[in-house]
């Protein structure tokens, strides 16, 4: 996945266990970044830790940040439905894909 030599960026898109809300994100460790959504810091009042936001169903992988940050600017005003029709394409069954990142 991660590219040697160059910068990584990741939109990606988080959903709950029941798959009823959307979180989406920036990050240049993706990785990581789910293991800090999963382990939040105790009392978070976090988006994420408040309506349980950890599984993996969508993302995108960048070179420059500043192409990133446009795309995740354009992904978060979108419609539930365009997000859905996003992951769909991506993740059909939308599976939980975190032990899939390396």
């Amino acid at each position: 996945m991660k590219t040697p030599g160059t910068h990584n960026y990741y939109i990606y898109i988080l959903t709950n266990k029941h798959k009823t809300v959307l979180y989406t994100g920036l990050t240049n460790n993706l990785k990581n970044r789910l293991y800090q959504h999963l382990n939040p810091k105790p009392l978070s009042k976090s988006f994420t830790a408040k309506y349980n936001c950890f599984y993996l169903v969508y993302y995108e992988n960048y070179s420059q940040i500043e192409t990133a940050i446009q795309r995740e600017k354009q992904i978060k005003k979108y419609s539930r439905i365009k997000k859905e029709n996003l992951i769909n394409a991506f993740n059909e069954n939308w599976d939980f894909l975190n032990d899939k990142i390396e």
